[in-house]
């Protein structure tokens, strides 16, 4: 398969890739330059923010939600500003340090976030995680929110089974990608260990596709693993780029994988930070906006 850049940008942190149907459009954040970042049909926008940004994320509305280290946030991309106009929504983790890592809509429209400590200095640059202080929280459309896990390292991963009777979480920390049962009141079960550890890097962001398969970025490792429903290996996908991030199928048939990448200090390799767009060959399902 033909991996290519979706456009010539390049970031030091692209992540929380998301594909909006009605729009035609992909939407995806550089958490160390606080950038929010959307493609629509080959016109290029960004917004910049004063903290790291996770994701960005339509909403029914029309606006759209952004996920800060301060909280989260609706804003309208509609309008042209150079410092965009934010209006809180809710602050999910109150833990001093903390900063929002993966957010994903579940099919009722519901935000999940996983937080973790914050990693970035003032400048996008790396700082030690001395602590597992993350927390898995659901955010529902009237803006109320429910706790729902805690104790995580570095949150990644947040996908549902077909039935939605399942969710998939990664702790990047531990290498691992944990599947929880949903209980009928909302809680979470018991977690138990869906995919160990895989000497081709550390689990990062993940992708569902139609067949029932998780596609996840393998920080560290240069390329996609594609897990089968009982959560063994059913194929290693290379890719063009050293730290993969994310992906999410997109295209008017869900029949293009977008993958996000992480710029890597000191390489010479063109495409490390670059969004890669690719037929893999596979339908994938469709991202919910934020029901509020």
């Amino acid at each position: 398969m033909q991996w290519l850049p979706v456009s010539e940008h390049r970031f030091t942190l692209a992540e929380g890739p998301f594909w909006d149907g009605p729009q035609q459009a992909l939407y995806w954040v550089d958490i160390a330059a606080h950038l929010a970042c959307r493609l629509t049909e080959g016109r290029f926008e960004q917004w910049r923010f004063h903290e790291p940004i996770s994701a960005f994320i339509p909403t029914d509305r029309g606006d759209a939600l952004v996920t800060l280290a301060s909280g989260v946030y609706r804003f309208d991309p509609g309008v042209n500003a150079e410092t965009p106009a934010l209006t809180p929504l809710c602050v999910p983790d109150r833990t001093v340090g903390n900063r929002a890592n993966e957010a994903r809509c579940d099919r009722y429209g519901r935000l999940w976030l996983g937080s973790m400590q914050n990693n970035l200095d003032p400048q996008g640059g790396d700082l030690p995680i001395t602590r597992r202080s993350g927390g898995l929280f659901r955010i529902d459309a009237d803006a109320s929110v429910t706790q729902l896990a805690s104790d995580f390292g570095i949150v990644n991963t947040l996908l549902w089974s077909e039935t939605s009777a399942h969710l998939y979480c990664a702790d990047t920390l531990d290498g691992v990608i944990y599947r929880y049962p949903i209980q009928a009141d909302g809680a979470l079960g018991a977690r138990e260990v869906w995919v160990a550890e895989h000497p081709r890097g550390a689990p990062d962001g993940s992708a569902l596709d139609a067949e029932g398969f998780v596609w996840n970025a393998r920080w560290g490792g240069h390329c996609l693993l594609r897990f089968a429903p009982d959560g063994s290996l059913d194929r290693v996908v290379e890719l063009p780029v050293s730290q993969p991030t994310s992906c999410v199928f997109g295209g008017r048939d869900l029949d293009q994988l977008f993958v996000t990448s992480a710029a890597v200090p000191g390489s010479d390799n063109p495409l490390d930070g670059a969004v890669l767009v690719a037929d893999v060959g596979v339908v994938g399902t469709p991202c919910t906006r934020f029901a509020g």
